[in-house]
């Protein structure tokens, strides 16, 4: 059988999502579970979501599904028949954007991979590891208001838009680098309650059986992470010990969930929380811009990547040719 994807060119996928007259819900859920044959499980859900209109970002793996999507509106009922109708995905939660500003998605992609999340834990087994409790927006500020050690277990270029107040933030930039430096950062409250919380719940998983591995009595997570909060502070009135905005990996780039800034411009240190990527396509790198520093170097990273973004295309082209970006800012 032929891979089943996605034909379009991103111009014609972008022009079609452009022409549609309804209303896209953006959908995230993760399971670890025992997927005997990978590839089979990928091609039915392909076929099925296809049809149902969805765009998004999916891995699957023997050990289970990891889904960012958007749906139709008038679908959703019927995406969530589909899902639960397959034993493997009965009844997963599913977590709603916050914000619907924006493009999420522009078609479905959906990958087999090793892993559903890169981890590298070599003897971690995530469909049968014991993981932390998870807790709901109530109990968790409770125990932040009792003094519990809370860890973000996201990038830095993600916690430094958004955070729990007081949390510990990692300096690292991928999942794979950050679990070794929690550990670190922990050392010496293995006895005591440590609260882990991501965008959506998937890191804390690994982190928490990792945690519980390496002798930590008490770890929990956020049920949710960050979206499933968001939601129950507002449904429940709660104070949000979140503060800033949730980074997310789709065309939308961030959810606000208060209205603090939190981030600084690169360039000039202005309170800013706007991440753009450099128009140098050379560079292109992500950084965070405030409006008056995207005007003056018309949305590139340094003066440099400006000079060459205004070159001739051929020029710029020749540039690039059999060289890996050149201009590269480093994030502070």
């Amino acid at each position: 059988m032929a891979q089943l994807r996605n034909k379009l060119s991103k111009e014609d996928c972008l022009k079609k999502l452009a022409a549609e007259d309804f209303r896209r819900v953006s959908i995230s859920f993760y399971r670890y579970v025992r997927i005997e044959d990978p590839q089979s499980f990928r091609d039915i859900l392909w076929t099925e979501w296809n049809d149902l209109g969805i765009f998004g970002r999916i891995y699957v793996s023997k050990e289970g599904i990891n889904a960012q999507f958007s749906v139709p509106e008038h679908n959703v009922e019927r995406l969530r028949a589909a899902v639960d109708a397959r034993p493997e995905l009965n009844a997963v939660p599913f977590k709603i954007g916050v914000e619907e500003n924006g493009v999420s998605f522009w078609k479905l992609t959906i990958k087999v991979r090793e892993h559903i999340l890169a981890h590298g834990i070599d003897d971690l087994d995530m469909t049968t590891a014991e993981v932390g409790e998870h807790l709901p927006a109530e109990s968790y500020n409770a125990f932040i208001e009792n003094g519990a050690t809370v860890v973000d277990m996201r990038n830095k270029y993600e916690s430094d838009i958004g955070h729990f107040e007081g949390a510990v933030r990692p300096k690292a930039q991928t999942f794979r680098e950050e679990l070794p430096e929690v550990l670190d950062a922990l050392k010496g409250k293995e006895e005591e309650p440590v609260l882990l919380y991501c965008t959506g719940g998937i890191r804390c998983e690994p982190t928490s059986a990792y945690l519980k591995q390496h002798g930590f009595k008490e770890v929990y997570q956020l049920n949710g992470g960050i979206i499933q909060y968001s939601h129950e502070v507002k449904e429940k009135g709660l104070d949000s010990k979140y503060i800033g905005k949730n980074f997310v990996f789709d065309g939308r780039r961030d959810e606000t969930i208060t209205g603090d800034v939190l981030g600084t411009c690169a360039i000039c240190h202005a309170p800013s929380d706007e991440y753009i990527d450099c128009a140098n396509i050379a560079c292109h790198v992500m950084f965070i811009e405030c409006g008056a520093c995207q005007e003056t170097l018309e949305q590139c990273c340094s003066d440099e990547c400006k000079r060459v973004n205004n070159l001739p295309a051929a020029e710029q082209k020749a540039l690039r040719r059999g060289k890996k970006a050149k201009f590269v800012y480093s994030r502070t």
